[in-house]
């Protein structure tokens, strides 16, 4: 564990797994090149992590920012699915342009598509840089709180198709954690596992050159190990 004049310091390095440890906050540090993924149910606390993070001057993309943009040029009677190709031609657009712009990058995405994650890994190698990823795992009774709290809530459909792919990385990710299986996410340079009891634990993101430690209470385990 590094200490800094910003307080408790982590750069982590394959799979770090925070789920049930409660504990002190700490900066996350990763390449200062970075494309950081952060992932999980809609109202998981994507949003509310971003903000903490993005606060330092970290350009992010979110789909929701290109919802709105889309929305906002659109006649008010017609409805986002008409339009939703559009906007995801958009999402994707930005997405690319800003991996190419360089720089540390944060990114909103459920994650549970795995071809998306996977492009961007393929755009972001392209331009010698990695991809990280950040998990939210609180469950769906927790996520649905978290909408209900924001006042904005996902279709059942979409919440569900969501919480499909999210439990099948979650248990191929945890059999990976427990046994050495193959790890699910061979595009991602690393994977922190945050719960409802750990996701307040990251107050902060530094990129640039840092030693890897776990934090306090986590479970790593590099890639390739077992």
């Amino acid at each position: 564990m590094n200490s800094t004049t910003d307080g408790t310091e982590t750069v982590p390095h394959g799979v770090v797994d925070l789920r049930g440890a409660a504990g002190p906050a700490f900066t996350v540090r990763y390449p200062a090149d970075a494309v950081v993924v952060v992932s999980g149910l809609p109202g998981a606390g994507k949003s509310t992590l971003l903000r903490r993070w993005s606060g330092q001057a970290v350009a992010t993309v979110d789909p929701r920012a290109v919802h709105e943009a889309c929305e906002a040029v659109m006649p008010a009677s017609l409805p986002y699915a008409v339009y939703r190709p559009w906007a995801r031609l958009e999402h994707a657009r930005l997405l690319r342009t800003s991996v190419r712009r360089g720089g540390p990058l944060l990114v909103h995405d459920c994650g549970s598509r795995a071809w998306m994650r996977r492009r961007l890994a393929r755009e972001a190698a392209r331009q010698g840089r990695e991809l990280h990823l950040v998990l939210l795992d609180v469950g769906p009774a927790t996520a649905l709180d978290g909408q209900r709290t924001r006042g904005r809530h996902a279709p059942p459909r979409t919440f569900a198709r969501h919480r499909h792919g999210l439990d099948a990385l979650l248990a191929a990710l945890t059999r990976h954690v427990r046994s050495g299986a193959p790890t699910p996410v061979p595009e991602a340079a690393s994977v922190l596992l945050l719960d409802a009891a750990s996701r307040s634990r990251p107050e902060a993101v530094r990129f640039g050159p840092g030693a890897a430690q776990p934090p306090a209470g986590g479970t790593a385990r590099p890639y390739g190990s077992g």
